[in-house]
């Protein structure tokens, strides 16, 4: 995949963590002739209870079956929550990859009419954030959330997106951890290759935040966001597991500013 390492992914993610540990943050004073910016991998295995000798197998590759009291250690040093945790255990116990084939993912109608039912903005998207359904009120938001769209792909490239979030940056920073925790390595799937491949030529923001290796949860959260036409929006949203895809659900706080604009964009929406 490109932006990895696609023989030793284990090895990647924890070069990559390593990276962002100071010294400072792991409990170590940096010394003034210090020239690496993170952790070295001796004082990682220091740290962790292991030989020096046995990280540098696991980083370059040579030994890619750590023990799960191994794996807890290290996370113990790299600081990672329990997603990160998680999500190192499972690169550790990934299986032989298969051939790159391309997903096919289907919206049932009964997600078809849940969408056209909601009063509230409201779409489908897949394991790779590409946007299969939608309704009028989403599409009215953000033209961005018709389906064919990519929510990742529109992020990072359409320059009306950046308009549209408010804090732009820190959106980026969580759409592409979640999409990492998303597809995992994405090493069997022909649509996420060719996506992270896509992205990772055209936009160094992507190549950036990817080569962190960061990993989030998919989950809701409060977003603010600015309309071309009824202006500023604070939303929660919600995603919602359903049948191996998310929907994704935006709605104010009610008898907010917010609700009454978004009231106005649906009466803007629905009129002739």
């Amino acid at each position: 995949m490109s932006g990895d390492d696609d023989t030793n992914r284990l090895g990647a993610y924890l070069k990559a963590r390593r990276d962002l540990i100071s010294p400072e943050r792991a409990g170590i004073q940096p010394g003034i002739r210090r020239r690496v910016r993170g952790l070295r991998r001796e004082e990682v295995a220091l740290l962790a209870g292991i030989s020096a000798d046995y990280y540098l197998r696991l980083e370059r590759g040579r030994d890619k079956n750590p023990s799960p009291q191994v794996l807890d250690a290290l996370a113990r040093v790299l600081l990672l929550d329990d997603v990160e945790c998680r999500y190192l255990h499972d690169l550790a116990a990934a299986r032989p990859r298969a051939r790159p084939r391309r997903r096919r993912e289907h919206v049932p109608a009964r997600l078809h009419q849940l969408l056209a039912a909601l009063g509230v903005p409201a779409f489908v998207e897949g394991r790779a954030f590409d946007v299969l359904a939608s309704n009028a009120l989403a599409v009215a938001l953000s033209p961005r959330l018709r389906p064919g769209e990519n929510r990742l792909r529109s992020m990072l490239l359409d320059p009306e997106e950046r308009e549209f979030h408010a804090d732009w940056e820190r959106a980026t920073e969580g759409f592409v951890a979640a999409f990492r925790r998303s597809v995992g390595d994405g090493a069997d799937d022909e649509r996420v290759m060719q996506l992270v491949g896509e992205l990772s030529l055209a936009s160094a923001r992507f190549r950036t935040l990817w080569a962190r290796h960061d990993v989030r949860e998919l989950r809701g959260g409060t977003t603010t966001v600015r309309h071309p036409v009824v202006g500023e929006l604070v939303l929660h949203r919600d995603k919602l597991p359903a049948d191996g895809l998310i929907l994704v659900v935006y709605y104010p706080d009610a008898g907010s500013g917010s609700a009454e604009k978004l009231r106005l964009l649906a009466s803007l929406t629905a009129a002739p």
